[in-house]
């Protein structure tokens, strides 16, 4: 391994990189990072890099909460250790190169709060049954001019949506995007202006599950450096305004036994039946859960509306964007391979590694208990009576904080993959965002949150 990386190091040395980010996401979803120097990757490579144990209960504000009785403490440290076949120089940013780090303990050994490893220890599990997952996110953001406070006073592009006109003022970020995705090892599948104020939307190809939560760290690092470069800021925040639709990181992911797409159905794309309705079904039954994860911040839950395609209530539907689980089938032109389920209730708060790592343990769940799956709904429930939504057995997902507690603690299956270390920090950090958030109003809620991610 120490050979293999100064021998990565003195390649790039010649090239001209001088620095390595060794980066990771910390429980608000925030990437955090170290840069060595060059000449020292090999020595990270061996021993880590030093770095406070308190990352873990960082909240979304920079402050430290010892609300947790693991890490209650200013004392303690931890090594990060770069993953060297994830390095990548930086076309964006040629003088530094980029790796996903692992957390380990002082002296090397597992730490509990990587949240790289619980998503591996998943990914392990789904081996040891006969599964393979695939996943890719589409990611939403909001432009505006470098220097901006407020996307809706100065956005970064006029509109409309969806139109190649509302792209010719980015024409030069845009360009950078396409160069740089591709040289960084990154696949775009799309990329256009979206629905929002100023907001794009680009699409990274599908892969396997830890790979899926390392583009996006990446992804981001590289869409923030194409910004600045020509001028801009992104907002990846859920919300930068409350009259506007959200930025939603709807995580796309599929499962495969034997080489076969087990969400491809039955002939019609409604006929979802046997493993892969019951993975659908342990999604839906813990979708309450999965979403104190997978959009666990404060502005999260003022993002999840009815009318704004963000997934308001636990329900879901073939093709349906008002659907927090929108089941997408495979046809004839594309193929059953296609098949997959989108969750919209996810969003850039979250750490992607452990947004996936429940996926993956609630979707599982479901096949190991033939989780039952409800008939489809095509409608926005949003526009039923309460006694309609009721009927149909359709409840609102947490609106608040404390409800989010409430719906992680309810769920064995998704409290349990985090595991008790680092379930515990986590409900220490949405605790201290909590209370930051408890005596401010929704608009100061959304100001805060919009540079953070």
């Amino acid at each position: 391994m120490t050979k293999a990386a100064a021998a990565v190091a003195k390649d790039l040395a010649l090239s001209g990189v001088r620095g390595v980010h060794l980066s990771w996401a910390d429980n608000n979803g925030i990437p955090r990072s170290r840069v060595v120097p060059i000449h020292g990757l090999a020595g990270a490579a061996a021993r880590g890099v030093g770095a406070t144990s308190l990352f873990a209960v960082f909240d979304s504000h920079d402050a430290i909460t010892y609300g947790h009785a693991g890490l209650a403490t200013p004392s303690g440290d931890i090594r990060l250790v770069p993953v060297l076949d994830r390095l990548r120089r930086l076309a964006g940013q040629p003088a530094l190169a980029w790796a996903p780090a692992r957390q380990v303990a002082a002296d090397g050994s597992p730490w509990p709060y990587c949240q790289r490893s619980v998503l591996e220890r998943q990914v392990a599990e789904a081996g040891r049954r006969g599964l393979e997952f695939r996943a890719g996110y589409e990611l939403e953001f909001a432009v505006a001019p470098a220097g901006s406070t407020d996307v809706v006073a100065a956005p970064g592009h006029p509109g409309p949506a969806y139109s190649p006109h509302a792209l010719v003022g980015l024409d030069g970020f845009v360009a950078a995007l396409l160069h740089d995705f591709a040289a960084n090892g990154l696949e775009i599948g799309q990329l256009h202006a979206e629905y929002g104020v100023a907001q794009l939307e680009l699409s990274l190809a599908a892969t396997d599950p830890v790979s899926a939560a390392d583009d996006q760290l990446l992804a981001r690092q590289t869409i923030h450096a194409a910004a600045h470069a020509h001028g801009l800021a992104v907002s990846f925040a859920p919300l930068v305004s409350l009259a506007a639709a959200g930025n939603g990181w709807h995580l796309h992911t599929s499962v495969r036994r034997r080489g076969r797409n087990l969400l491809a159905g039955e002939g019609s794309p409604v006929d979802l039946a046997g493993e892969g309705a019951a993975y659908l079904g342990g999604l839906l039954r813990d979708l309450p859960a999965l979403t104190a994860v997978t959009a666990p911040s404060v502005p999260s839950t003022l993002r999840l509306r009815p009318g704004y395609f963000a997934g308001a209530y636990a329900f879901w539907g073939v093709e349906n964007r008002e659907a927090p689980l929108r089941y997408v089938p495979g046809s004839a032109l594309l193929g059953p391979d296609h098949a997959n389920v989108e969750l919209k209730t996810s969003d850039a708060s979250a750490n992607p590694y452990l947004a996936l790592a429940v996926v993956l343990a609630a979707g599982m769940a479901g096949i190991e208990d033939g989780a039952p799956l409800p008939e489809p709904i095509a409608e926005d429930p949003g526009g039923w009576t309460a006694g309609e939504r009721e009927t149909r057995g359709v409840l609102p997902l947490p609106a608040t904080p404390a409800d989010q507690a409430a719906a992680l603690l309810a769920s064995p299956r998704v409290s349990g993959a985090l595991g008790d270390e680092l379930l515990g920090a986590f409900r220490a950090v949405r605790a201290s965002d909590a209370a930051w958030a408890a005596d401010r109003t929704p608009e100061e809620i959304v100001a805060a949150h919009a540079w953070r991610y």
